[in-house]
């Protein structure tokens, strides 16, 4: 019987608990809901009734604290404080609530005498002040941050104590030289930290003065330790974030130097300042490790793209001088006739082809030559499928459409989710785009928006919503269709031919959506052609009649190219380049255009 007694008393025990709990459970629960609402009175209710239990304090806390500041409530917030402080005294974040709550209740001498025994309390050993300094930083609290560091580093008595802390401090001060300083220090104490201090830099400089007060920190630096690498690297650092990379090869040249690189590094400065359009950077680069390392795998590299480089500047220069598109095969040839045809010399074979047949219309010999590379299988099987693609463009220029279209499918079939097969769909979405067979286009483009390479996806959107935006209202795209054959003519370098076209379609189709296209499409031929003064003409009625259409910033922009870079009115270019950066803040060229508004103010020698 006494069992049996006992039976049921447990069982009635073991059923209270669970009713409790699940009552515990559904008050958290309520608590919760009342909290997220903002309905402090009500959530206040059920956090003083699980306050009761010691259990419930710990999961409470946070919400019940923030309950009761939010409600003026400081005498209870104060006791809550107390009561978390006097269970866990070691942990400086129940201190630091009270001295919140302190200033929250505008006790703030109270609230200051309490921080300063919070810092004097946890001074002592890093551990403490990087737990309380965490807090402090979650909390916001960035000016007691930098008194905690300051004092824990006069009783280390070591200068480099916390200096990552200190810099991240005083960045959300914003006191920029101190930041600067603290990063620089911690950077120079290890190696490792290098990277480090470059991705806290990265998300911590924002204006231009901060960079220049970088570089002045830098620069001083190394002259009073000019064997120290690690000024070098953040120099090196700082100008490529600039694209300031004529003053970037100094920086790349002592680090290749110093650790026996072999020119790896300088011949990925050297391209990165290519795709960046500054060639005369680039080559400087290239032939740095072409005379420093001539006995070296890197040499090839170096002089391939040296002559690259010295292309890409060629071609941008305008107008363009045939003699210089002459002397540059020459130089293609030699090194063909001195390595001989192979792996090493497919680029310069390509490059030679492409010059002969789009510069000197030398079309049937660039076609041998392109040929003659596949059939002896030379180079690796992306600089076969490069070389197809190339075949296929030779013969556009040729007005061969069947031979292009054959060759581009070839390539999207060898390298299927590829660069090179993505690129070579985007050349069939354009030949079917010149034909005015727009649906078909369009079909091909829809593919190439989910592309992984960035540059061919954006081509792909540019395109497929110019088709858009002229045949929604125009189902037919008449005007499209004309202005598609224009481009067909600029890429098979037909330039007279196309500006005549595009003045008629000026004149037909003013009205249209295209009329903003065509405008700054005649603007890009006649700079190509030497005509400066006709394509400003032009370019400044994209942005003063088209401002706010997709092309206004484009326009703009190489206005001041123009001016700068053919023209050379400096003072015209530093106009518009700060006109820009006010009018189009959000445009893609608004870098480069700070950049060289930076420039031709003096702000520093490139």
């Amino acid at each position: 019987m006494k069992k049996y007694i006992l039976f049921i008393f447990l069982n009635l025990l073991a059923v209270q608990m669970i009713k409790a709990q699940f009552t515990n459970e559904e008050s958290l629960s309520i608590a919760q809901e009342y909290f997220e609402k903002g309905e402090f009175e009500k959530a206040k209710e059920y956090y003083e009734k699980l306050s009761k239990d010691s259990k419930n304090i710990t999961t409470i806390y946070a919400n019940y604290l923030t309950t009761l500041t939010k409600l003026k409530d400081f005498k209870n917030a104060e006791s809550l404080c107390k009561k978390m402080i006097k269970n866990e005294p070691r942990s400086p974040a129940f201190r630091i609530d009270y001295a919140v709550m302190l200033e929250e209740a505008s006790q703030i001498e109270k609230s200051d005498k309490e921080f300063n025994k919070i810092i004097d309390d946890f001074k002592k050993t890093e551990e403490s002040v990087i737990e309380a300094y965490n807090y402090l930083t979650f909390l916001g609290k960035y000016d007691w941050c930098e008194k905690l560091l300051l004092t824990a580093r006069k009783v280390t008595k070591e200068r480099n104590t916390f200096s990552l802390e200190l810099a991240d401090t005083y960045a959300q001060l914003q006191k920029t030289d101190l930041m600067i300083a603290e990063y620089v220090q911690y950077a120079s104490l290890n190696q490792n930290n290098i990277e480090i201090v470059k991705s806290h830099l990265q998300d911590n400089l924002v204006k231009a003065e901060s960079f220049e007060k970088l570089e002045t920190i830098l620069v001083t630096e190394l002259q009073k330790s000019p064997e120290e690498a690690t000024f070098n690297e953040l120099l090196l650092w700082l100008y490529l974030q600039q694209k300031r990379f004529a003053r970037a090869f100094t920086q790349a040249k002592s680090l290749d130097k110093r650790y026996r690189l072999e020119g790896i590094e300088m011949i990925n400065f050297g391209q990165l300042a290519m795709k960046n359009k500054d060639y005369d950077a680039s080559s400087q680069f290239f032939e740095y490790v072409i005379k420093t390392y001539p006995n070296s795998e890197n040499y090839y590299v170096a002089r391939n793209l040296y002559l690259k480089s010295r292309e890409e500047f060629i071609k941008n220069t305008y107008p363009i001088q045939i003699n210089d598109i002459k002397n540059l095969i020459t130089e293609y040839q030699k090194m063909i006739d001195e390595w001989g045809k192979n792996g090493r010399t497919f680029d310069a074979i390509r490059s030679m082809a492409l010059l002969k047949a789009f510069y000197l219309d030398e079309k049937k010999q660039a076609i041998d030559i392109l040929n003659e590379a596949i059939t002896l299988g030379i180079g690796t099987i992306d600089q076969q499928a490069q070389a197809k693609i190339d075949l296929g463009d030779i013969y556009l220029l040729l007005g061969e459409d069947w031979e292009s279209t054959l060759l581009y499918s070839q390539v999207e079939k060898m390298k299927k989710e590829h660069p090179l097969g993505y690129e070579a769909k985007l050349k069939n979405a354009k030949l079917s785009y010149y034909k005015g067979e727009f649906s078909l286009a369009v079909e091909h483009l829809n593919i190439l928006k989910e592309a992984t390479t960035r540059e061919i996806a954006n081509d792909a959107l540019d395109l497929s919503l110019l088709i858009q935006d002229n045949t929604t209202e125009d189902s037919l795209g008449t005007a499209l269709k004309e202005y598609s054959k224009v481009e067909l003519l600029i890429f098979q370098k037909q330039d007279e031919k196309a500006l005549a076209m595009l003045n008629e379609l000026a004149k037909k189709f003013d009205k249209e959506p295209l009329t903003d296209e065509i405008l700054f499409q005649k603007g890009m031929l006649y700079r190509k052609m030497g005509k400066f003064n006709e394509a400003l003409t032009d370019l400044e009625n994209v942005f003063k009649n088209h401002g706010e259409d997709i092309l206004g910033d484009d326009a703009y922009f190489y206005m001041g190219k123009i001016y700068e870079e053919d023209l050379k009115n400096k003072e015209k270019a530093k106009e518009i380049y700060q006109e820009f950066l006010t009018k189009y803040s959000g445009s893609v060229f608004n870098a480069e255009a700070r950049k060289r508004f930076r420039i031709l103010r003096g702000d520093f020698v490139n």
